[in-house]
């Protein structure tokens, strides 16, 4: 497969690389996009992504990471991200528009499209569910909820515009020192509002990672949409 970076979009991220491993988009059975925290980067979350194929035993799927300028998707703190134009965070929801649209041209059926996020990637993937619905594989949502941006809409404003009953993982520590909870339940209400099928996993005590109880759930959720 033909590398490719975010060369089709504006703003602080275009330009910048995504790192692929696995078939290309007319070969591979799925795509999982793979979106990392605050001052992470590409490969960590690939390596996560490496792990979830290896347990799954397949070969089939198509990963897909892109890393962010300055290994930021958007500059704010979560609870401070207040303005929907911040030209970071726009630059950011193009650059996973892109990776989508890139798999649904290639052959990759947008059903079976996966994203995962993890922290501020996380909270990339809540965004563009709730401002772009649509039928996903799967949406994996870790230590991260949706941005507390005023006049929260979706792109798509028909009546039958939902998330089509797409399964979302929804995972974090009650105590999270970046999410509050209360954020965390709103993004699980609007979820289930656009139809999606929720499973939350809110575990006690302070953290900020992934737990073997979320990969377990992120694991049946692939193998699901995989099977289907």
């Amino acid at each position: 497969m033909q590398p490719f970076d975010l060369s089709s979009i504006e703003g602080p991220h275009a330009g910048q690389p995504v790192i692929t491993e696995g078939p290309g988009p007319g070969k591979a059975a799925a795509a999982l996009i793979l979106l990392h925290g605050r001052g992470s980067g590409a490969q960590q979350i690939l390596g996560l992504g490496r792990k979830i194929v290896h347990s799954l035993g397949r070969r089939d799927l198509l990963l897909l990471a892109p890393h962010a300028m300055r290994s930021t998707w958007y500059l704010p703190r979560f609870a401070e991200l207040t303005d929907p134009l911040d030209p970071w965070l726009v630059s950011a929801r193009q650059a996973v528009d892109a990776l989508v649209t890139r798999m649904t041209s290639g052959g990759v059926p947008r059903e079976k499209v996966f994203l995962l996020g993890f922290s501020q990637g996380a909270c990339l993937v809540a965004d563009r569910a709730l401002r772009v619905p649509g039928r996903y594989g799967g949406l994996f949502i870790l230590s991260g909820a949706a941005p507390p941006l005023p006049g929260q809409q979706r792109e798509e404003e028909s009546s039958s515009a939902s998330l089509e009953g797409t399964p979302v993982c929804i995972g974090c520590s009650q105590e999270d020192p970046h999410i509050p909870l209360e954020r965390l339940r709103a993004t699980e209400q609007a979820l289930c509002e656009a139809s999606a099928t929720v499973e939350s996993l809110i575990y006690p005590g302070a953290g900020h990672s992934v737990t073997p109880e979320e990969l377990t759930t992120v694991q049946d959720i692939l193998t699901r949409g995989l099977s289907s």
